[in-house]
């Protein structure tokens, strides 16, 4: 039984470490950090200067010092993340040596680890944008667990929803995610059957991973492998079960400018907003969405109506932004309204989403690479819903 905790220990931390790596490759792409670069007549596409991303991580307070950073990047050179340009150095230097991320060149083994942990990440986002989710509140033996959900209950889902042909299949399913340290019985007691009892997610997909939990992660043992909330109160956890508090700052969450028919909705946290909640103040349920003492104005935000011939018409003052924006425990904080132009309508300065720039009245081009331009915010707001934690968003701004 230990040896088996402590594999799936480890194949928790690689997940963890998978998506760090995935994550820090979308700020170096942002960032510019990551670009086709020419070294003795020979160009090298999508790499980056090992002591440029150095210098990067240190920075940008990823790492401490340089010594550490070095070995936060040889973490993920040793999870075949990233390596040598011409798989020179099995070692990651501090010097003008290039680097590249396997996912940039199409060299990233997706063996049969990697494929059970992407349908895991992508059943959890499923059930997590579902409005009818089966991860709840539940209790087993007196104990309250967040977002659990019994065995056989999933089983049902994955049959409703096409992810197994039979309830044997969605059990070998249940059971390999189990095994690689996806899923884990909240007391951590049974493995995986077709039952009542419950279960959680192991890996907490929403949170952002900062590098410099990589190398604690490695040493920690199986009591930080599951968050309830008896376990882990951390703000940035998706598993945390948050509580109102009155002494919170009321003004988080605005629109760009207030209006004196401003609408005062109900407090609550960025995450648990309901749809009513949302609809009643003129907001569409993009992500739900929700602050301490949440404000929203009905109004839109633009100062007149845009067309799309109008945003691509020659000498049109806009500029076009690619955003990458890491949702976080509480999803991504932007409300998008409006048809064939989408636009921002709102953001809230401390979400993910503001300090990747996303920006009220910025039209929303393309999500993702599929063009949204022609639709209406219902449909942008399911393909976000729908999609990965990380959002790529094409927008154009106009230049005031």
């Amino acid at each position: 039984m230990e040896r088996t905790s402590s594999i799936r220990r480890k194949a928790t931390h690689k997940g963890e470490v998978m998506i760090a790596g995935e994550q820090l490759r979308l700020r170096l792409h942002d960032g510019k950090l990551i670009k086709d670069r020419r070294y003795h007549l020979r160009t090298y596409p999508n790499c980056f200067v090992a002591q440029e991303l150095i210098d990067w991580l240190v920075s940008h307070k990823e790492a401490p010092d340089r010594a550490t950073a070095v070995r936060l990047m040889q973490h993920l050179m040793d999870h075949d993340i990233l390596h040598h340009v011409c798989d020179k150095m099995p070692l990651l230097k501090d010097a003008k040596l290039l680097y590249r991320f396997r996912k940039d060149d199409g060299t990233f083994s997706f063996n049969r680890e990697v494929k059970i942990f992407m349908r895991g990440q992508r059943l959890y986002e499923h059930l997590i944008g579902d409005k009818k989710s089966i991860l709840q509140l539940r209790e087993e033996h007196g104990v309250a667990y967040q977002r659990s959900f019994p065995g056989g209950q999933l089983i049902d889902w994955l049959l409703q929803n096409g992810e197994a042909e039979s309830r044997c299949r969605g059990l070998e399913l249940c059971r390999a995610m189990q095994e690689h340290g996806i899923i884990q019985h909240v007391a951590k007691k049974y493995e995986f059957f077709d039952s009542r009892l419950l279960y959680q997610f192991c890996i907490n997909f929403r949170r952002r991973h900062r590098l410099s939990e990589l190398l604690r992660e490695s040493e920690k043992d199986d009591k930080g492998a599951i968050v309830s909330t008896q376990e882990d109160s951390r703000a940035d956890s998706a598993f945390v079960w948050h509580k109102s508090s009155p002494q919170e700052d009321s003004n988080a969450f605005q629109s760009v400018r207030l209006s004196k028919d401003l609408t005062q909705v109900t407090r609550g946290h960025r995450g648990s907003l309901n749809s009513a909640q949302l609809h009643s103040s003129g907001f569409p349920l993009l992500v739900q969405l929700s602050l301490p003492s949440v404000r929203c104005n009905p109004k839109s935000v633009l100062r007149r109506h845009f067309t799309c011939e109008e945003l691509f018409a020659p000498g049109a003052p806009l500029i076009k932004k690619v955003l990458t924006v890491i949702g976080d425990a509480l999803g991504w904080g932007f409300v998008v309204r409006g048809t064939a132009p989408c636009y921002v309508q709102a953001v809230d300065p401390e979400s993910p989403s503001a300090a990747a720039g996303v920006k009220v009245r910025q039209f929303v081009w393309q999500v993702n690479g599929r063009c949204v331009l022609y639709l209406n915010y219902r449909t942008v707001t399911r393909l976000v819903m729908t999609g990965p934690r990380t959002v790529v968003l094409e927008v154009l701004e106009l230049l005031e």
